[in-house]
């Protein structure tokens, strides 16, 4: 089974909060102010608050086969003073809230290239209420400009990830498209770090996603990712600071946070639409 190697911790934010651009400093401060008290060190990087701007594109079939199925499929498009650039990203991810099911699915593809296969626990507050914790499990492939044309239909998608053929029930004929035709613009701050000590360091970003046709914004989302080489070496205290610093960054700010979801499955369900997923 493969060994986790990334814990990211998410708090998806609430989309009115980010009417102009400061905001994503006024939270942030409130985080500065929190972290003493956790003795967590913070760190601004020194273009922290550059807005980086990406699109976000979520393919499935029409009767969301690959969702339904704790799969996502994602490319994302990075852009430079305005323009894209000529790489791009393409991401599939399983995700599910039971670690073996998780560890179980090979999402190695069958493609010439390089391919970044990360395995994540992915840590967000509870559906019902701010200041807890639950966990999904991710095994997440990602391909640098990849030659395969995501239109093409599930058939030849499936002959590049086999697990979807294995672990995705569905017509082979069944086509692919833009999920729900919304393109999502992601504008995210890479603002700095946090040090849980022992060795536990985060990177840490605030982004928002918006609607690209009318602009408008869907969420915001504030996020810590560490990477280390073995779960089970993480230290004690470190993983415990981390964790309580987490559910703070939820007390303290209770009027920022949206309960209840994820980007994804916000993508999903845009428009009032009930997509069932196997979340948690």
């Amino acid at each position: 089974m493969d060994d986790i190697h990334y814990r990211e911790y998410k708090i998806l934010l609430r989309p009115e909060r980010f009417f102009d651009p400061h905001q994503f400093e006024v939270y942030w401060h409130k985080l500065c102010l929190i972290a003493p008290e956790f003795k967590v060190g913070v760190a601004t990087n020194k273009d922290g608050f550059k807005r980086h701007v990406r699109e976000v594109l979520f393919y499935d079939t029409p009767e969301h086969d690959l969702y339904r199925n704790a799969f996502i499929l994602r490319k994302r498009t990075f852009y430079t003073d305005g323009w894209p650039d000529p790489e791009h990203e393409l991401t599939l991810k399983f995700r599910h809230p039971d670690l073996d099911m998780a560890a179980a699915v090979d999402v190695t593809p069958h493609l010439q290239g390089a391919a970044d296969i990360k395995f994540k626990e992915e840590l967000l507050p509870l559906k019902d209420g701010v200041g807890g914790m639950r966990a999904l499990f991710s095994h997440n492939c990602v391909l640098m400009t990849p030659g395969l044309v995501l239109n093409e239909g599930l058939e030849r998608i499936s002959q590049v990830f086999p697990a979807l053929a294995e672990h995705c029930p569905a017509q082979k004929s069944a086509q692919v498209s833009l999920v729900n035709n919304l393109p999502v613009v992601e504008v995210q701050v890479n603002v700095g770090s946090f040090d849980f000590g022992h060795g536990l360091v985060a990177k840490a970003t605030i982004s928002v996603w918006r609607e690209r046709v009318t602009e408008t914004t869907i969420v915001g989302e504030f996020a810590f990712q560490a990477k280390f080489d073995r779960y089970d070496e993480l230290h004690a205290k470190a993983r415990a600071r981390s964790e309580e610093f987490f559910k703070a960054a939820q007390n303290h700010a209770p009027e920022w946070v949206q309960l209840g979801t994820t980007k994804t499955a916000l993508v999903y369900n845009f428009g009032n639409q009930l997509v069932a997923s196997q979340e948690g």
